[in-house]
């Protein structure tokens, strides 16, 4: 797994948010509580947190626990993110970044576990935003291969996922790998935006 390079997975999210527009911000998305705007915020938020959780940096990113009511979103956001994005995967590149144990979202785990996290949100919110906002998105598949096994190791125990997924979604096992790995995450494949 320390082969998973977050280059690519981090470039189509960040072509994803490009293409968000200003009346996309309240929509909803598949993650219950979190429109468009919020969403957003914590995927920046995340990719700090994630970045310097790679340089092993002790401190406010890395050690405060994720809370959606803090969520802010930069009013730079279109060109913040994607470059947040970037070095994200920029920082998991250098030396030493996946050796040791490290902490984000104020979790200690090992280097190479929190770059599968950084991975697993990265891919599937990719997917979320795309959804709620109309746009297609398609998974690598070094990267979609690295989720799946990621989301098919969380137990179904409810506090084992809480906070991280939702109850699994039974998914046909002929249906497309990114939906299985949907399911496995606790996302409904055939989640769509109501229509008003």
């Amino acid at each position: 797994m320390t082969s998973i390079d977050l280059t690519e997975s981090t470039r189509r999210v960040a072509a994803v948010v490009r293409g968000i527009e200003d009346a996309h911000h309240y929509a909803p998305t598949p993650c219950p509580q979190m429109p468009v705007h919020l969403l957003l915020a914590h995927l920046h938020g995340l990719a700090i947190a994630f970045r310097d959780a790679a340089r092993k940096i002790d401190g406010p990113t890395t050690q405060t626990a994720p809370d959606p009511s803090r969520l802010e979103l930069p009013g730079d956001w279109r060109e913040a993110l994607p470059a947040e994005l970037e070095n994200l995967a920029a920082a998991w590149n250098e030396t030493g970044a996946r050796t040791g144990t490290t902490t984000a979202g104020a979790q200690t785990m090992p280097s190479d576990v929190a770059l599968l996290v950084a991975l697993d949100e990265v891919v599937l919110h990719g997917w979320d935003l795309a959804v709620a906002t109309g746009q297609d998105y398609a998974v690598e598949q070094q990267a979609l291969d690295a989720v799946e096994q990621f989301c098919a190791g969380i137990p179904e125990e409810p506090g084992e996922r809480e906070g991280l997924f939702g109850p699994r979604v039974p998914v046909p096992a002929e249906a497309p790998q990114l939906d299985r790995v949907l399911g496995l995450s606790g996302r409904d494949p055939g989640w769509r935006p109501p229509i008003h």
